[in-house]
């Protein structure tokens, strides 16, 4: 039983204002493996006030190499508990651990390192006017940063968040979600061994009041979030009225175009790391799988066959490829949904219920359709779960058609035996990321959606731009 009794402010546990505390359960097993504190709007208020104050102290003076200097002695402590965090998250979202080891325990560091790597010896912008002066533009931290972190990858979201942020300048306040908030507390205690400045990072473990709370107060400059379409309109508008920044990394329905020529085994190999990555609780899944009619039906076979062969069981065992949803209700969405599809006449070739073997744990069989016509809810709303549908298509005119006939544009794949025909094929593609026989996130390029997909990017020298406030100092001729 891990208890976590008290919210991280100011550099120092406190407990809540009104002492509400939640139960986190084991995805696995179903069982309580911890308690969490749960902020309240009083609890964010003190948290926002705490950013406030490391923002106008030590760490808002720190030059460009100190602060990279601290942020790398912080990568250096999260990395040193790399191994139990990924463990820990893997118990609470039945993530895989062998993609929880890379997702939750390794790239934190990573990208804490990238970020303090983009700032060291950083020079000053001089920039020569049309009249001959000159303009200093200084890049300015742009204040308190509000991170809403979802549950799905939830070190390697906020890290996404933490780490531009910090590069940047920038205090925060992290609140992360009740289903996976005890790994939350490893920034804490990572912080506390690097000696950052106290209210540098503050971590507020909350619902959705907590959030709305962050979201609207006056002392956040900007929001970072990550979580669903839904909540991403509500917090974008509320951010609108306010004329406050926001970056916003919602949800996905992509598409994997198999052309003609398409390597089958090579898709198969990648096809759970890409159509199937955590059990597909993943924004970035291509779960729309768009085969051409000439080779469909071997394509179907072939897919079925390696989905139904996939090694469901416990997250904590390296052999395992599909584990559970995080939760009861996640269960029972995913479920829901494969019903609609047997309704809406798709044809199912595997899985389709919870595995007859598994009494305990959210577990659902990882699930084919065929026959998949993209007016099909199953082929048009966001499952996040392992369910993929199989849709047939004539020529790649009518690929690209399908593939953008989405209200979501976040990512996306293409296999092809010509590479470079893929590349130009990309661009006809309406998605803020794609992969050409390969898909994966590298923290120095961007990655973001467009339409229902979100707004902004976050990675590479891109994401860092968006916790920067640009300052113009203008001067005379020199």
């Amino acid at each position: 039983m891990i208890e976590r009794s008290e919210l991280f402010i100011n550099g120092e546990w406190t407990r809540p204002v009104d002492g509400e505390v939640t139960d986190v359960v084991e995805a696995a097993t179903e069982d309580v493996i911890g308690r969490v504190a749960l902020a309240g709007p009083a609890d964010v208020d003190r948290a926002v006030a705490a950013a406030e104050e490391a923002g106008r102290g030590e760490w808002g003076s720190l030059s460009d190499n100190d602060r990279a200097d601290r942020i790398e002695a912080f990568a250096d402590s999260v990395k040193s508990r790399a191994k139990q965090t990924a463990e820990l998250v893997s118990r609470q979202n039945g993530m895989p651990i062998k993609l929880s080891t890379g997702a939750n325990g390794h790239l934190p560091a990573i990208l804490l390192n990238y970020y303090a790597g983009l700032i060291r010896d950083r020079q000053d912008d001089v920039r020569p006017g049309v009249g001959g002066t000159r303009t200093l533009v200084r890049a300015m931290p742009i204040g308190v940063v509000g991170t809403i972190t979802p549950w799905n990858y939830p070190q390697a979201l906020a890290a996404m968040k933490l780490a531009p942020a910090l590069a940047a300048g920038c205090s925060i306040v992290l609140k992360p979600p009740p289903e996976t908030a005890l790994d939350a507390f490893t920034f804490a205690e990572a912080a506390l061994e690097a000696n950052l400045p106290a209210g540098v990072i503050n971590i507020v473990p909350g619902g959705r009041e907590a959030g709305a709370r962050l979201a609207a107060h006056p002392g956040v400059a900007k929001i970072a979030f990550t979580g669903s379409t839904a909540a991403g309109r509500a917090i974008g508008a509320e951010c609108g009225r306010l004329l406050k920044p926001v970056t916003l990394e919602l949800g996905g329905k992509s598409a994997a175009i198999l052309t003609e020529d398409v390597d089958l085994q090579q898709y198969l190999t990648a096809l759970p790391r890409v159509s199937l990555p955590n059990s597909g609780q993943t924004c970035h899944s291509s779960t729309r799988i768009l085969a051409p009619r000439s080779r469909y039906g071997e394509i179907v076979d072939a897919i079925t066959d390696t989905v139904s062969g996939l090694r469901i069981g416990n997250p904590l065992e390296r052999e395992t490829q599909i584990g559970p949803m995080v939760s009861a209700a996640q269960r029972e969405r995913v479920l829901d949904y494969i019903a609609i599809g047997k309704g809406e006449g798709a044809r199912l070739t595997t899985g389709g219920s919870r595995p007859f073997d598994s009494d305990r744990g959210w577990f659902v069989e990882p699930t084919v359709f065929a026959d998949v016509d993209n007016t099909m809810r199953i082929a048009r709303e966001e499952i996040f779960g392992p369910v993929l549908c199989v849709i047939p298509y004539s020529d790649e005119d009518e690929a690209v058609a399908i593939a953008n006939d989405s209200d979501y544009g976040l990512a996306g794949t293409i296999w092809t035996a010509d590479e470079q025909h893929g590349v130009e094929l990309s661009r006809r593609i309406h998605t803020g990321s794609i992969g050409v026989n390969h898909y994966g996130l590298d923290p120095a390029a961007p990655f973001g959606g467009v339409k229902a997909s979100g707004y902004g990017r976050e990675l590479g020298p891109e994401g860092l731009a968006p916790y920067i406030s640009t300052q113009s100092v203008y001067l005379p001729a020199g």
